[in-house]
């Protein structure tokens, strides 16, 4: 009987990672979590950086809107200091100097209206010109001989436009034609 001799076959081995590769994997993962660790930190400031940027933006908007009058009350403190020494120069000076004082009044007034058209404030209406329901607020209506019908006669108050906005219509006294 020929002899049933075991050969041996070769077992397969496992192959292990060598140390090398194993090594490299490892050092590439340390690298990862770097790059994670430096790309979370980095957005985190940015982030930080973000947030702070809007909450002054946002301060600022507040107090822009706070003290939104601010410029426009100093300059008018100026126009109150000349009344304020106009009032002290009439008292002193009674019925004597009433040239003086108009001349102070027609200066006050004459500021007054060079502030307003540096923040685009204008008056409108005169007499003679029509009544405009957006415009106007008709006080009184009189009968005038020589006058179209809804022409102003007298103004009260004038009408001031901001910019494109009417902030006080005129106050005025229109003319009726009979019926």
């Amino acid at each position: 009987m020929p002899s049933k001799e075991k050969t041996a076959r070769p077992v397969a081995k496992k192959k292990t990672p060598t140390k090398s590769s194993t090594t490299k994997l490892k050092d590439q993962i340390e690298t990862l979590k770097f790059d994670i660790s430096s790309h979370e930190d980095k957005y985190l400031r940015l982030k930080a950086e973000f947030d702070n940027y809007r909450r002054r933006k946002q301060e600022e908007t507040s107090n822009m809107f706070k003290y939104d009058g601010e410029s426009v009350i100093k300059q008018f403190l100026t126009v109150l200091d000349d009344l304020d020494r106009l009032a002290k120069a009439a008292e002193e000076n009674g019925k004597s100097n009433i040239e003086k004082i108009k001349e102070g009044i027609d200066l006050i007034v004459n500021k007054i209206t060079k502030r307003f058209s540096e923040r685009e404030v204008v008056p409108f209406t005169a007499p003679g010109d029509l009544v405009d329901p957006e415009l106007h607020d008709a006080l009184m209506m009189r009968l005038e001989e020589g006058k179209k019908e809804n022409e102003i006669l007298e103004v009260f108050e004038k009408g001031y436009r901001y910019k494109d906005r009417v902030i006080r219509h005129a106050k005025v006294v229109v003319n009726q034609t009979p019926s």
